[in-house]
C-alpha cells in the first residue's frame, strides 16, 4: 500500500496528539522511531503461512523480515527440516526477489552434515539457541519437552546448560544466538538465581570472541536487563527477533524497549556481512 502525503501527515499529526497519553498505537510511534538502525526481525518462521501473506502485515512495511527455516538432520522432529543443499536452495528459490533476508535456524550440533560450504555461502546469515541439547542419555533433548520431575537438580542443570551454550557458539558458520536466557518452566522462579552474574559472563565472552550477535527475543522477553546490561559493556552486538508464527511476526515492542533502555545505536546491532549480500 502506497502511503500518500495527506496520509502520512494525517498519520504523523494523530501520533503527536497520542505522544501526551501513554500507548500510541500508531506504528512509526510504537516500532523504534526513537532507535537511528533500521528495525528487522530475524527470527521470523512461515509456518502455516507464506512469505506473500507474511509481506502483507501492516508491521511489515515498517520492519524488515529474516525468515529461517529449520535445519540440521531428519533426527530433528519439525514439520520442515532443511537437511542438505537441494532442499536449501528450494527454500532460498522460493524467498528468490522477496524484500526479506534469507537464514535458517540449525538444530543441534551435527546440523551442518548434509550442506557443503557452497551452499551455506548463499544465506544472508545462520542463527541457533541452545534449546536442544545432550539429555542425560546423551540424546539430543528438546529441553521444553522434558516432564520437571526428569530435569534434575537445577544448579546441577544450569552447569550442562551454560556448557552446552559454550559448545553451540563455537559452531561455525552461526551469526546470531537467539532465545537468549532461556530456562525450561519448572526453573522459571528461580530465574534470576539460577543464571548467576559468572554463568551470563561466560555465555557473553563466547559470543563476543566468536563473533555472534546475542538475540533480545520479544517472544520470550529475554535476556532480561542485567544481562543485557553486561553484554553491552562488554561490547556484544545484538539482534531483535519474534520468534514469530503468522500473524505475530514482526512484533517487537520488547527488543524495541530494551534497546531504547540500553541506549542501543547502530554500532551495537548486528548486520548482514557485505560477502553474504553479494
Amino acid at each position: 500500500m502506497t502511503t500518500t502525503r495527506r496520509s502520512f501527515l494525517k498519520q504523523a499529526a494523530a501520533c503527536a496528539a497520542a505522544l501526551a497519553a501513554p500507548g500510541c498505537a500508531c506504528w512509526p510511534c510504537r516500532h523504534g522511531a526513537e532507535l537511528d538502525f533500521p528495525l528487522v526481525d530475524y527470527h521470523v518462521h512461515l509456518d502455516h503461512s507464506t512469505i506473500d501473506a507474511a509481506l502483507a502485515l501492516p508491521q511489515a512495511r515498517h520492519i524488515k523480515f529474516g525468515i529461517v527455516e529449520h535445519a540440521g538432520t531428519k533426527e530433528n522432529e519439525y514439520p520442515v527440516v532443511i537437511s542438505n543443499d537441494a532442499e536449501l536452495k528450494k527454500q532460498l528459490d522460493m524467498l528468490a526477489g522477496k524484500p526479506v533476508y534469507r537464514g535458517v535456524q540449525t538444530e543441534f550440533s551435527d546440523w551442518s552434515v548434509g550442506f557443503t560450504p557452497a551452499g551455506l555461502a548463499q544465506l544472508d546469515y545462520v542463527l541457533t539457541d541452545a534449546m536442544t541439547m545432550p539429555g542425560k542419555n546423551g540424546k539430543r533433548t528438546k529441553m521444553w519437552t522434558v516432564p520437571p520431575a526428569e530435569l534434575g537438580d537445577a544448579q546441577a542443570f544450569m552447569d550442562r546448560y551454560v556448557d552446552w551454550h559454550l559448545q553451540v557458539l563455537e559452531q561455525k558458520p552461526l551469526d546470531i544466538l537467539a532465545n537468549v536466557t532461556w530456562l525450561p518452566t519448572a526453573f522459571l522462579p528461580d530465574y534470576d538465581k539460577l543464571w548467576t552474574e559468572a554463568r551470563m559472563e561466560k555465555v557473553i565472552a563466547a559470543a563476543i570472541k566468536q563473533g555472534i550477535a546475542l538475540e533480545i527475543s520479544s517472544s520470550y522477553k529475554l535476556p532480561k536487563m542485567p544481562f543485557l546490561k553486561l553484554a553491552k559493556a562488554a561490547g556484544a552486538k545484538f539482534s531483535f527477533g519474534s520468534n514469530g508464527r503468522y500473524p505475530k511476526m514482526g512484533l517487537l515492542d520488547y527488543s524495541i524497549q530494551m534497546a531504547k533502555d540500553l541506549g542501543l545505536h547502530r554500532a551495537d546491532m548486528f548486520t548482514i556481512r557485505a560477502e553474504r549480500q553479494a
